[in-house]
C-alpha cells in the first residue's frame, strides 16, 4: 500500500466508522461461529497498525505479522511485544501447526499468489484450526481506493469459493457483509467516476457521519451470524482444511 494509507491508518483506526464497527462484526462472528479453545493461539497476518489486535486478544493469545516497517511499529507497540515481518506466501519463520486461528482481514486482495498464500496459512493450522477471511467484494466496484491500496484483485462469492477449493480448503462459512450501506457505496463510487476524482475513500468524515455509519454498519454485527446478508462491499469466510473437525 502507498505510505498515505498506513499513515491514514494510524490516524483514523481508533475513530473512523469503517474500522470501529468491523471489528466489533468480527467480534460477534468469531464468538458464535468459531470455536477456539481457552488457550487459543491466534495469528493475525498483515496487522497493519494492530487496530484488531486487542479484539482478537480476546479470544486468546495473539501473535502477528506486518511487513511495512512503519505500522509494525506502531502495532508492535500496541501488542506490548515484536511483531514478525514475514511475507506471503512463504511465512518464512512461522512453526507449522502454531495457531488456533489465524485472521487475514483485507489481506489477500494485496497478495498475487492467493492460492498459494492459503496453502501455506493453512500449514500453520493446528488440528481444528479456522482461518478468518474478509477481502472486498465486486470486481465492478473497483476505484481509486484499490489501485491507492495496490490490491490485486476484488473478489465475488465464486472467485473466494474456488481460491479456497484450490488450497485444498473447505468453506465453513461465506457471506456478505458491508451491505446495509452499499447502496451509498455504490452511488458515491458511480459519482466519483463520472466527475474523475476518484482515489483513497478512507479519509474521516464528520462526526455525525461518522457515528451514523458506524451505527448503521455497526448492525449488522446482529445479523451476521444468523441470517445471509444482501450483497455488501465485503465478503467474510470461515475456512478449515478439508475434513478437519
Amino acid at each position: 500500500m502507498e505510505r498515505i494509507i498506513y499513515d491514514r491508518m494510524a490516524e483514523h483506526d481508533s475513530c473512523h466508522w469503517w474500522y470501529l464497527a468491523r471489528r466489533r462484526i468480527l467480534a460477534k462472528l468469531i464468538a458464535s461461529r468459531i470455536s477456539l479453545p481457552s488457550d487459543a493461539r491466534i495469528l493475525e497476518i498483515g496487522c497493519g497498525t494492530g487496530h484488531n489486535l486487542a479484539m482478537l486478544g480476546q479470544f486468546g493469545r495473539v501473535d502477528a505479522i506486518e511487513i511495512d516497517p512503519a505500522a509494525r511499529a506502531v502495532a508492535a507497540q500496541r501488542l506490548g511485544r515484536p511483531v514478525a515481518d514475514a511475507c506471503l506466501p512463504a511465512l518464512d519463520g512461522i512453526a507449522a501447526e502454531s495457531y488456533d486461528l489465524i485472521a487475514i482481514l483485507d489481506v489477500l486482495e494485496h497478495v498475487e499468489k492467493d492460492r498459494e498464500a492459503l496453502s501455506a496459512i493453512a500449514a500453520r493450522l493446528r488440528p481444528g484450526g479456522r482461518i478468518l477471511i474478509t477481502v472486498p467484494a465486486f470486481p465492478s466496484m473497483w476505484s481509486g481506493h484499490d489501485t491507492a491500496n495496490h490490491h490485486f484483485r476484488r473478489y465475488t462469492r465464486r472467485t473466494l469459493s474456488l481460491v479456497v477449493a484450490d488450497a485444498g480448503l473447505s468453506l465453513d462459512m461465506l457471506s456478505w457483509f458491508n451491505s446495509l450501506l452499499f447502496p451509498l457505496a455504490v452511488g458515491a463510487r458511480l459519482f466519483a467516476k463520472a466527475i474523475g476524482r476518484e482515489g483513497s475513500d478512507d479519509v474521516l468524515p464528520p462526526a455525525p457521519v461518522n457515528r451514523l455509519f458506524e451505527a448503521i454498519f455497526g448492525l449488522e454485527r446482529h445479523l451476521i451470524a444468523r441470517m445471509p446478508l444482501p450483497p455488501g462491499l465485503s465478503l467474510v469466510a470461515v475456512v478449515s482444511v478439508r475434513g478437519a473437525i
